[in-house]
């Protein structure tokens, strides 16, 4: 058996660990080293944390919709830590603990998230509570905040149209017979005139191309929004669209809704197809003439701007000053605004 170079050797430590994570044999990576669980290893003890899933950095509170990944770190009595595997960079994996959680969801893979409808967290907090598997006593807890100063976004858009279809090309004509040879004089053996060339055919014309389709218009929306309490300010957001309800709250410290209801745009028209070359004129002579180009097809028209949808706003006067933490864009597919309307009125509760 040869032995591997340092290089060959890390290239297939990294193919397997690749065919592994493919494969999603987990027991094969622990067998491997890859991947550990902590049975039989001695922990004093477990520290848990939440982090961002881009730069791993520190998580204190999620929004509704938001979510984190999870970091669990064990110790055993020498000080020597295992982490868990994904966004903590460690080999143990998540099954080697038992994950309580309420309020938040948490996935097989350390994700944790909050339920984007805030009727399921409004006045509580996200709980995790983290249990080495066959040690009871060795835990962890975190209590997980939920915060409303969170940028939100709802899109109700139209359908662009479709495009038109490009027209097909002409047929290229056909080139031009050339002549026979030129007869020889049989009284003097010298070659006579040769007569002319036959003219080559005229290119097809182009087929035009078909129009674009126009773009859907954008569903209407109606949003209320109301105090749902005032010490601190956090805003009661109720947004419906055709059977689609929204609920929100919105610290309005840092908090914002957007909602988008723009028309679809229109459909690109077809091209029209290039007009067939005209066919060679034959050798001869004189020579035959060239065939005619066909006419290039005419380009199909684009298809118009789908309507933006109406925004319709009742706001409640006692959050009436909290309006700039709302705003929409309900444009046409052409570019033209479409219709809003704000309406200061009593909104009661809206759940």
């Amino acid at each position: 058996m040869h032995n591997l170079s340092p290089e060959r050797l890390r290239s297939a430590v990294v193919l397997v660990a690749v065919s592994v994570a493919v494969s999603g044999c987990t027991d094969l990576a622990v067998r491997l080293g890859l991947r550990t669980r902590l049975a039989g290893v001695p922990i004093s003890a477990v520290s848990v944390a939440l982090v961002t899933r881009r730069d791993h950095s520190a998580v204190s509170a999620l929004g509704p919709g938001q979510s984190a990944q999870l970091v669990i770190v064990a110790t055993n009595p020498e000080g020597q830590k295992f982490v868990t595997v994904g966004a903590g960079g460690g080999k143990v994996l998540f099954d080697s603990y038992v994950i309580d959680a309420s309020v938040v969801n948490v996935s097989k893979r350390g994700r944790v998230s909050l339920p984007a409808d805030p009727l399921l967290s409004e006045g509580r907090t996200g709980h995790l509570r983290i249990t080495l598997v066959g040690h009871p006593g060795v835990a962890a807890e975190l209590h997980i905040p939920v915060r409303y100063d969170i940028a939100y976004q709802l899109d109700f858009p139209g359908a662009d149209g479709a495009p038109g279809m490009d027209g097909m090309a002409g047929f290229d004509g056909m080139p031009g017979m050339d002549a026979l040879p030129a007869p020889v004089d049989p009284a003097t053996g010298l070659p006579g005139t040769r007569g002319p060339g036959a003219a080559g055919s005229n290119g097809g014309d182009g087929g035009d191309g078909s129009n674009g389709q126009d773009g859907w218009p954008a569903a209407n929306v109606r949003i209320w929004m109301r105090l749902a309490r005032a010490e601190p300010d956090l805003l009661q957001v109720k947004v419906l669209s055709g059977v689609r309800q929204s609920f929100f709250l919105v610290d309005p410290h840092g908090g914002s809704l957007r909602v988008l209801a723009n028309g679809g745009q229109g459909g690109r028209g077809g091209s029209g197809g290039r007009g067939g070359r005209g066919g060679r004129g034959g050798d001869g002579f004189p020579r035959g003439m060239d065939g005619q180009d066909g006419r290039p097809g005419s380009d199909g028209r684009p298809g118009g701007g789908g309507a933006g949808g109406t925004i319709t706003v009742s706001v409640d006067p006692a959050a009436q000053r909290y309006l700039s933490c709302l705003s929409w864009s309900n444009r046409s597919g052409d570019g033209a605004s479409g219709p809003a309307k704000i309406i200061v009125e009593p909104v009661s509760s809206l759940w």
